[in-house]
């Protein structure tokens, strides 16, 4: 899932990517994020393979249309998502199959300024 605008800094990935929820999905992105929310000491578990420092999903509703945002600050050499056997993030890629609309090309956002502290990314690169 990684964008085309993301920008690099410190061999860290900074990027933040729209998605459009397909129509009628509202309902299961709503129990996708509480399954989330619900089970965050385990889901935290699974970033460490991916390499994901911060990984942050927002929300919106734009005329109608109901959108998904990750922002997420990520090493160059982590793992996908789609590789993983953790039962987890298989249940993750399901809501994302279940809700994403495939048909409607993601939305990479350009990345203009990244402000991270040199003790912050040393101390990410470190994990």
């Amino acid at each position: 899932m990684k964008g085309i605008y993301m920008k690099t800094i410190n061999k860290l990935n900074v990027e933040l990517t729209r998605f459009k929820v397909k129509d009628g999905k509202s309902k299961t992105v709503d129990e996708w994020l509480d399954f989330l929310n619900d089970n965050m000491q385990n889901v935290l578990l699974t970033l460490e393979r991916e390499q994901m420092y911060v990984e942050t999903i927002f929300r919106e509703t734009l005329n109608g249309t109901e959108y998904l945002y990750w922002y997420s600050i990520q090493g160059e050499d982590g793992e996908p998502v789609e590789t993983s056997e953790n039962a987890i993030d298989k249940q993750h890629l399901k809501y994302w199959k279940e809700c994403i609309d495939p048909s409607y090309p993601a939305v990479d956002l350009t990345t203009a300024v990244v402000m991270i502290p040199k003790n912050i990314t040393k101390v990410m690169k470190k994990l």
